[in-house]
């Protein structure tokens, strides 16, 4: 009892002591991220570089990294969106390309999943629970259909659940029964519950505001009744915390410092960060009452909580929460921007616009108003060739005077554009 009184007494000079540093991972360059990481104990794991496609894996807690998969290697053009192990033998790898991967040995081969009817667009979401059962989502972009297997990725289940949302961006399990799924549907962002393995769903959280998302989710491992999410949104809108302490049958909300918030990770109900496309770590200690910019870190995806002493995170690096020095220094990143050039503003009759791709992607082009409420979707591309230009023209004549905002969703951010239509 004396050893536990002092190390209750302890622990919050401890956790104080705690950091967010970047890892020896090589960071990406021009503001792009890494968008996952995931860790099966406290030492080995493994990161999915999204832009730049490669995966990377660590057996010393991130003290190095060895790359062991690229884009080149699995014969085409990808972004890797996320990755998930089972075990330390079996993975799976999501792109947002129409291809998803397997592995049986740890990451040094990866086979394409070829047996899901039909094949999903794009994983935007993967969560294993139990010994073998995977879950996935997707996409980000319609349409929105969940992904299970319960034999280690042998077969699959595709569910259509468009029913539901029109966007799927997270998947989380406490069980192989119990879970939650997020993102976005016709009348805001949105988290739904399943209580049979996915056969049925509820809808238990609406943000009430058309162009939201829940981007990303977290179930508190020593109290799953408690849950936070991530609410990305758009200008002018901020982000915003939610959290349940109920299993979502009820939820407060808070507003976020950004606009863009999509990473979400708490140690214990009060202390946790949150981060997005254009942050590094803003911490609170209160909930999400107050937030406190950490200038550590950016473009922040994935917040992979270990313990209440261990975390690792990914964004333009791979960033670990520890109370060790690391001795490694930030690399200044600016967010990477679309190459979008509009070509009148103030705008009379025609939106014209044009769009500079570099590789392959996926985009939304939005309307809202300069409240920021949803008009319109003006169009959803696929891209499939690289080093092009686009162009773009919308008829805009049967829209009042005023201000407004020109939103483009792709795969590695989100950006908001004022233009005055006269």
């Amino acid at each position: 009892m004396k050893h536990l009184s002092l190390l209750v007494y302890l622990l919050p000079f401890i956790l104080y002591s705690q950091t967010w540093q970047p890892t020896s991972i090589t960071p990406n360059t021009n503001g792009q991220r890494f968008d996952d990481v995931f860790f099966i104990n406290d030492n080995i794991g493994w990161a999915a570089n999204g832009y730049y496609a490669a995966v990377f894996k660590t057996t010393d807690g991130g003290n190095t990294w060895t790359e062991q998969v690229s884009s080149s290697d699995l014969g085409g053009s990808y972004y890797f969106r996320n990755i998930e192990f089972i075990d330390e033998n079996i993975g799976f790898l999501g792109t947002l390309n129409g291809k998803f991967f397997s592995t049986n040995d740890g990451g040094i081969t990866w086979t394409e999943v070829t047996n899901i009817s039909p094949n999903p667009q794009a994983i935007c979401g993967l969560n294993a629970v139990g010994s073998s059962t995977i879950y996935g989502c997707g996409a980000y972009f319609t349409p929105a259909y969940i992904i299970k297997s319960t034999d280690s990725g042998l077969n699959w289940q595709y569910i259509d659940m468009s029913a539901y949302a029109n966007a799927l961006v997270e998947i989380k399990f406490i069980n192989e029964l119990t879970g939650y799924a997020c993102g976005s549907n016709a009348t805001g962002a949105v988290v739904l519950k399943t209580t049979d393995g996915g056969l049925n769903w509820n809808e238990i959280y609406n943000s009430n505001i058309g162009g939201e998302y829940v981007w990303k989710l977290q179930i508190l491992e020593s109290n799953n009744d408690v849950v936070f999410g991530a609410v990305e949104s758009m200008a002018p809108h901020f982000g915003k915390l939610i959290k349940s302490t109920d299993a979502g049958t009820n939820w407060n909300s808070y507003n976020a410092p950004e606009t863009s918030i999509q990473a979400v990770g708490f140690i214990n109900e009060n202390k946790g960060w949150m981060g997005g496309h254009t942050t590094g770590f803003y911490e609170t200690v209160d909930g999400g009452q107050t937030w406190t910019n950490l200038n550590v870190g950016s473009n922040l995806n994935r917040i992979f909580i270990i313990s209440p002493a261990l975390a690792y995170a990914s964004g333009t690096s791979i960033y670990k929460f520890t109370d060790a020095s690391l001795n490694i220094s930030e690399v200044e990143s600016n967010s990477k921007t679309l190459d979008i050039h509009i070509k009148n503003n103030p705008v009379y009759t025609t939106l014209e616009f044009s769009i500079y791709f570099h590789n392959n992607d996926n985009l939304l082009i939005e309307l809202y108003d300069s409240k920021g409420t949803f008009i319109k979707q003006l169009s959803r591309e696929i891209i499939t060739a690289t080093g092009i230009e686009k162009h773009y023209a919308f008829d805009v004549s049967e829209l009042s005077s005023g201000t407004y905002f020109l939103n483009l969703h792709n795969n590695f951010q989100r950006e908001s554009i004022k233009f005055i239509k006269q």
